[in-house]
């Protein structure tokens, strides 16, 4: 309404006030600075870049907790724990990279260990795992021996999110620090921390000492606690790790024989040069599903050019109940993705009946609205997503239960707010492309001539 009440003042604005309005996202009083708006729109910005409203307080937060003084520094228990409710780390796994205060070196890991050694010649003997400035360091693949393991250690670098998988969520491993001074008052905290997973994104914030951490022994009777702590926040922009969206979504419906497609270049369409056709012969040659060191996918050519399509299909329309079908699509010659998760924003969600063959959990610890949930594969059934080809798509439907006071089938209120898929949100088509209710006599003409049928009768009854 209020938008409608000021259109005619908007209109008569000049144009260079329009442009301090779009910046600062509120309309500016008379004769604002261009230079203070301006401040005002990065603020906003560069503070709501990494938030999303669907996981307000997801972040990835690295533990430090030290264990144990050594003669020149100490042995500490690093811990990854992914408080994002539907995004998880992917195949080939978390990078974690800091630099160190001082002169530190790393003289040996359990659990993971550093890319790179760096130049340790000045040792003799006993030389260093890392003597690098700016370590980085990788997770261990599963199988790797029990004495280079530590709990939640060695599973490729693939962290599981904290809504799908609470116990999946967390990787550690064990790192013994040299040269790093041997007491709470020696100890310098390393800085500048990066994490990949596995791509860019994420933006640490600085290390922080916090209250030691406490840990119960092996037997549960006893509890010890750390000689000292310190925390990392980790916070995930989409628009950092990427400028495109990586999937978009379509539509269809029972009542309506148009199917609305992802919009044209949802995903950007700088790929179009390398992509190939599901047809083409270059599909038969070995090696077209092996992975890239770099990341760069092998996409299907198509309009939209995403790695991901979600088609949402509305389904039938019980008396009580509304019936929605769900596909992904995975056009990624390239990429298999496990432990998939998609989210979706829907008024509906909040009265799920059944899903069928997908697992399905609300998400409502922050929100004061049940609106929103997360699918998820079944472990062993449909949790593995294989890269484009006939078997490069899984599917489930969705049974609702109607609210009577807001369910209807027009203007698009059975679509999607938003759709997630892995974390990062989906392209949507524009609202006057969504499936349309039809007038009536072109949806039902069997209902129109039953009527007229009915009607006639009635007139020769009475006559």
């Amino acid at each position: 309404m209020a938008l409608n009440s000021s259109a005619k003042t908007v209109q008569e604005i000049s144009f260079k006030q329009k442009f301090h309005c779009q910046k600062c996202r509120y309309r500016p009083f008379a004769g604002m600075n261009l230079v203070f708006c301006t401040v005002v729109f990065f603020m906003i910005f560069s503070s709501a870049e990494a938030y999303d409203p669907l996981d307000p307080f997801g972040n990835i937060t690295i533990k430090w907790d030290v264990m144990s003084w050594t003669p020149d520094g100490y042995v500490a228990v690093v811990t990854m724990n992914n408080f994002q409710l539907f995004r998880h780390i992917i195949t080939p796994g978390w990078t974690l990279g800091w630099s160190w205060a001082k002169k530190e070196v790393i003289w040996s890991m359990v659990g993971a260990q550093a890319t790179e050694q760096g130049d340790c010649s000045k040792f003799k003997g006993n030389v260093p795992h890392c003597c690098l400035r700016n370590p980085v360091i990788v997770d261990l693949l599963p199988g790797v021996p029990y004495n280079q393991q530590i709990s939640n250690c060695c599973k490729g670098g693939v962290v599981a999110s904290w809504g799908q998988d609470p116990a999946g969520s967390v990787s550690s491993f064990q790192v013994s620090v040299g040269q790093a001074g041997s007491s709470n008052k020696t100890v310098k905290l390393p800085k500048n921390f990066t994490l990949l997973g596995p791509g860019p994104g994420y933006t640490c914030g600085p290390s922080t000492i916090v209250p030691s951490t406490v840990f119960l022994t092996a037997d549960r009777r006893r509890k010890t606690q750390a000689l000292m702590t310190w925390n990392v926040t980790c916070t995930y922009s989409q628009f950092l790790a990427s400028k495109n969206p990586t999937c978009c979504v379509s539509f269809s419906s029972f009542y309506n024989d148009t199917i609305t497609p992802c919009p044209t270049c949802s995903c950007g369409c700088r790929n179009k040069k390398n992509c190939i056709m599901s047809n083409s012969k270059e599909l038969k040659k070995g090696g077209i599903n092996t992975p890239r060191k770099d990341n760069i996918p092998l996409l299907q050519c198509t309009h939209h050019m995403c790695p991901i399509r979600v088609h949402w299909h509305v389904k039938i329309n019980y008396r009580d109940y509304w019936r929605v079908k769900i596909a992904v699509t995975n056009f990624n010659y390239r990429m298999n993705y496990t432990q998939w998760t998609l989210v979706a924003q829907h008024p509906n969600l909040n009265n799920v009946t059944q899903v069928f063959s997908f697992d399905y959990k609300p998400l409502v610890p922050y929100q004061s609205i049940n609106d929103t949930g997360m699918f998820y594969g079944m472990k062993f059934y449909n949790d593995l997503l294989m890269e484009a080809g006939p078997f490069g798509n899984i599917q489930s439907e969705v049974l609702l239960q109607k609210n009577k006071e807001t369910f209807t089938l027009k203007q698009g209120w059975a679509f999607p707010r938003k759709v997630y898929f892995n974390g990062d949100e989906c392209k949507l088509p524009p609202p006057d492309a969504y499936p349309v209710l039809p007038n009536s006599a072109r949806r039902n003409p069997i209902v129109l001539f039953t009527l007229a049928a009915s009607a006639l009768l009635m007139i020769l009854f009475i006559s």
